[in-house]
């Protein structure tokens, strides 16, 4: 089990730029996977991206994936959402989560779709984005 902590989160102007971070120690020492979610005023939680374990393959939902960027330090203490494009839409909480799979290239969340998301078992407290003019 780990703890992650968010940080990054910001008021922007729309065309924005913010890089969110993830903070969780100890996620080479399992098969961890990494996603972001987010919750926008009034709607469900959704998956925004995801990176795997060791081949980091990563997901993106189809809102953001050609303005969001999900990467990894390498030491993998840090996973990192770059986004690009802030549109007002992007505004909500962020929150990270983790999943420890059973194995190496597992067919489980973040490998084939975002799965579940009670399978992400462990997560962050969220951080603020605001995308307003």
């Amino acid at each position: 089990q780990v703890q992650p902590v968010e940080s990054g989160g910001a008021s922007v102007q729309p065309g924005g730029s913010l890089r969110l971070s993830c903070a969780a120690s100890g996620l080479t020492l399992d098969y961890y996977r990494i996603a972001w979610f987010r919750r926008a005023p009034g709607k469900e939680r959704e998956a925004v991206s995801c990176i795997t374990d060791r081949d980091t393959q990563t997901l993106y939902a189809d809102s953001v994936k050609d303005r969001f960027t999900i990467s990894t330090d390498n030491a993998r203490n840090t996973v990192f959402l770059q986004m690009n494009g802030l549109k007002p839409e992007a505004t909500g909480v962020y929150y990270c989560a983790a999943y420890r799979a059973p194995h190496f290239s597992f067919l489980g969340p973040c490998r084939g779709g975002f799965g579940r998301e009670a399978e992400w078992e462990d997560w962050g407290q969220g951080t603020q984005v605001t995308v307003s003019s």
